[in-house]
């Protein structure tokens, strides 16, 4: 089989290498599927990097996430079958950009039927981590103001979709004129381009000078300094990741005296602590699903051979919205 392959680290478009392999075989506990559609994050740039706090032996096959078709089942594994289209989290040895991927069975789902291969694909790791954040980590409210950072990024599209779902009026922060218009198209109340606006003055016009209750922040940095200027009273900020490359330190006296919450959110220990609540969230993403409320807008549809250049551009930003990169496009 046919697998994009990292053999020393660097940036993507330099070190990925397809390659001729062995087809695998599923360890205890594993399922092998053949690959329909496996999703771009930014986690599979820090993967060729070795800046992922999770580093695979080289070589290894990034894609870490995917929609596909099981092949074969491990021992042990229980509750699925042959032929089940199925979504989730990969072996991190053995991920998605290949023509079949390794998955533990413990991060495996059913596909929701309503969405096809390209929209299941990316279902998982960004809309849980949404969810998570929105519903579990704190619990946002019908009526309140959700403020998202890279709104037409991977998870900060999942916020803005999770966030109109609970009643939430959205404003969606971007980077440029096409991200805005994908930003509103996935239902945003109010885009702020952040080149040509100060979304601290936005926030504050669009609340009556209230501010956001809930800031969800992907990005770190001057975002979310910024974004202490603009929460509101007993207001919570999100702290999901940093992709803008800088990790801000918080004044804890600021939080102090103007009564808001910094709240973590690491998704990935939940896969490692509690299986339940994963459950739970996957099967309240596949009801929103089935009822047309969430519904992923795949910005490109690539094929396996796009990989290296797909993934460079998702680092550099100049992506709009998701990649997915389909088995059937090359």
């Amino acid at each position: 089989m046919k697998a994009w392959r990292v053999e020393q680290l660097g940036q993507p478009r330099d070190v990925l290498r397809l390659r001729d392999v062995a087809e695998l075989e599923p360890g205890p506990g594993e399922v092998r599927v053949r690959v329909l559609a496996a999703a771009a994050n930014f986690a599979d740039v820090l993967l060729c990097r070795g800046e992922y706090q999770v580093r695979p032996d080289l070589p290894f096959t990034p894609g870490s996430e995917l929609c596909g078709e099981i092949t074969a089942l491990g021992d042990g594994v229980a509750g699925f079958t042959i032929g089940d289209r199925v979504i989730g989290v990969v072996n991190p040895q053995h991920g998605g950009f290949a023509e079949s991927a390794l998955m533990p069975v413990s991060t495996v789902f059913l596909a929701p039927p309503s969405l096809d291969d390209a929209e299941a694909a990316v279902l998982t790791i960004g809309y849980q981590t949404a969810w998570f954040a929105l519903h579990r980590r704190t619990q946002l409210l019908p009526d309140e103001t959700l403020l998202v950072h890279a709104a037409a990024g991977g998870v900060g599209s999942a916020a803005v979709q999770l966030g109109k779902a609970a009643g939430a009026t959205v404003i969606g922060v971007v980077g440029g004129a096409d991200k805005a218009a994908y930003a509103a198209q996935l239902g945003a109340d109010v885009v702020v381009d952040r080149r040509e606006q100060d979304f601290v003055d936005v926030v504050k016009k669009a609340t009556g000078g209230r501010g956001a209750d809930v800031v969800f922040d992907p990005v770190g940095g001057d975002s979310y300094t910024k974004s202490t200027k603009c929460i509101a009273f007993e207001g919570r900020i999100l702290v999901i990741g940093f992709a803008g490359g800088t990790i801000p330190t918080p004044g804890l006296n600021h939080a102090l005296i103007k009564n808001y919450s910094i709240i973590g959110l690491h998704w990935g220990l939940y896969n490692a602590k509690d299986a339940g609540p994963v459950r739970e969230c996957h099967q309240e993403l596949t009801r929103l699903a089935e009822r047309g409320v969430v519904k992923p807008l795949i910005g490109e549809h690539l094929g396996l051979s796009d990989v290296p250049d797909g993934l460079t551009r998702l680092a550099e930003g100049s992506t709009v919205g998701r990649l997915a990169f389909l088995a059937t496009a090359d």
